[in-house]
């Protein structure tokens, strides 16, 4: 319920707020933030749901199946208009046997996971001397058949940040450091986990090969491992070699899919407020951190307001599928929507702590949007900024309309502890922080739905 500005001078003399003040934080639907953020239990209905009931979501795989079927129903139970399963088809790799070991002076097992796109190794493993590479940059500096026969080593110092910059630092080893390494002759590649804390729990994710190289057996040691390999590599007077045995294979093209709903509008016909996540997770965890909580932060917020007001604008939601193995969800419906207009686009996909920052692509070019999001969101510790806003993976199709774009940056301090591991589960969730995502989230929307004009996003 909308408050009329005549009220507002009252209720701030009797809350002993200047009016003023009050009305700069009192938007559309404010209320109900506040609420949610004491009291929210959609978002966590969400995701204990879909966590316990469905649990790991591979990509194109029958669990992942079972996710879209539990979120189509979770969604029309709770009000959810014009909700669908949207079907595509995609190639599928799924992880099979994982053994590394150190074999010779230091023989020791470790613990590696597979990386997505990794090929197999022989039905008896395979078996090489290791050549260390501390980071990308050492590896680029290889000369070309250098590591003819040999297993890559690729490390790196990945450190802890707040807005997740850590990873696009250490990510390269991950995403084209097998490719690399097999370029320059290496039969098989192992890496650092892309990962921050220090548990015996690897982390898994993709990797690509360039066009005309051949895939090769790729994973990630944990860091401890990784810690370890390093130590022996430097201890060892001479040629240390290990053992893989990886046994991932491909499956063919099989079914994934986004999940679509809406929240619908006074007025359908302006452009709609597109809110993101991604349904599908790796296979180590239950994917409660990564991501079913964004996708329970987006639902709630949206419900929120459908529960006080009916916006002006429709709030479409998308649970795309398939994100973790290449982003097939996000293209599939940019191309399946490409007529449908978006106003605004936001994704939540780094985990459930709290938000800490608010960025716009708009900020110049609608100060006075970007001003009024930014007040709003302030009494939630939420600070505004002049970073341009980029938007999450899934929605692609804001970035193709030119649209305007909000990142709702969250505190990833702790993200990459859990990030691809078998310790993405449901405990991780901090219900606190979930609330105060569920709270930002519907006040900027509540505005953003609310909101008459087209937007100019930045250059």
């Amino acid at each position: 319920m909308k408050r009329s500005t005549t009220v507002l001078p009252l209720l701030a003399l009797a809350l002993g707020m200047p009016a003023i003040a009050q009305a700069e934080t009192m938007f559309p639907l404010g209320q109900e933030a506040d609420a949610a953020l004491q009291k929210d239990e959609l978002a966590w209905d969400f995701v204990e749901g879909i966590t316990t009931e469905v649990g790991p979501r591979q990509a194109g795989t029958p669990d992942e199946a079972r996710a879209r079927v539990w979120a189509v129903e979770w969604l029309r139970r709770n009000g959810f208009a014009d909700v669908r399963e949207e079907p595509f088809t995609m190639p599928t790799w799924v992880r099979g046997e994982e053994k590394a070991e150190v074999i010779g002076a230091f023989a020791q097992p470790m613990h590696i996971a597979a990386l997505g796109n990794s090929a197999a190794t022989p039905v008896a493993g395979l078996t090489a001397e290791v050549v260390p590479f501390l980071s990308y940059a050492d590896l680029e500096a290889a000369p070309a058949g250098s590591l003819t026969g040999k297993i890559a080593y690729i490390g790196h110092q990945m450190r802890v940040t707040q807005d997740g910059s850590g990873y696009s630092f250490a990510g390269p080893a991950r995403w084209t450091g097998p490719g690399l390494a097999a370029s320059k002759g290496a039969v098989a590649t192992v890496i650092r986990s892309i990962g921050t804390e220090n548990h015996r729990t690897p982390h898994t994710g993709t990797t690509s090969f360039p066009d005309g190289v051949q895939a090769t057996p790729a994973g990630a040691l944990s860091n401890p491992d990784a810690d370890n390999l390093e130590r022996m590599l430097a201890r060892s007077d001479g040629p240390l070699s290990m053992r893989l045995l990886l046994t991932p294979r491909w499956i063919g093209d099989t079914q994934s899919g986004n999940v679509t709903a809406e929240i619908t509008g006074t007025n359908p016909s302006l452009p709609a407020v597109l809110l993101a996540c991604h349904l599908d997770s790796w296979d180590l965890g239950t994917g409660a951190v990564d991501d079913a909580s964004g996708c329970g932060i987006i639902a709630a917020a949206a419900l929120h307001i459908a529960r006080t007001q009916q916006p002006l604008r429709t709030i479409r939601i998308l649970f795309a599928g398939a994100e973790e193995v290449g982003v097939h969800g996000g293209r599939a419906y940019a191309s399946a929507h490409a007529d449908r207009p978006v106003f605004v686009a936001l994704e939540s996909d780094f985990g459930a702590d709290r938000i800490w920052r608010l960025d716009s692509n708009f900020a110049d070019s609608n100060p006075d949007l970007h001003a009024r999001l930014t007040r709003a969101v302030a009494r939630f510790g939420v600070a505004g900024s002049r970073e341009v806003a980029t938007g999450g993976a899934d929605i692609g199709i804001a970035r193709d309309q030119k649209a305007g774009i909000i990142d709702l940056q969250q505190d990833g301090t702790r993200y990459f502890d859990l990030h691809h591991t078998p310790d993405d589960t449901l405990d991780k969730v901090d219900p606190v922080q979930l609330r105060q995502n569920v709270a930002v989230w519907t006040q900027v929307v509540a505005v953003l739905a609310n909101e008459p004009p087209q937007i100019t996003r930045q250059p």
